[in-house]
């Protein structure tokens, strides 16, 4: 994930991985709910960054909560 976009013409965070996580209910690509990926397209910039701010510390959490559930599957009887 790139760094907080400028103010003007926020851009989305979407990296075309769009898969929902069942159990957290985020994407495992950008991180931002269904409720965020829908409001996307009429949120105005300050809404956006709001967003962004949100996903730095989701993402990094998202992605410990999958390595953590990885790691319960691997070597399983």
């Amino acid at each position: 994930m790139s760094a907080q976009p400028k103010a003007a013409g926020v851009p989305s965070p979407c990296i075309n991985v769009c898969r929902i996580d069942e159990a957290t209910g985020g994407c495992e690509g950008c991180g931002r709910t269904l409720d965020e990926i829908a409001a996307w397209a009429t949120l105005d910039d300050a809404g956006k960054r709001r967003v962004w701010q949100q996903l730095r510390g989701r993402r990094e959490r998202l992605l410990s909560m999958q390595q953590i559930a990885d790691a319960s599957t691997d070597g399983a009887c």
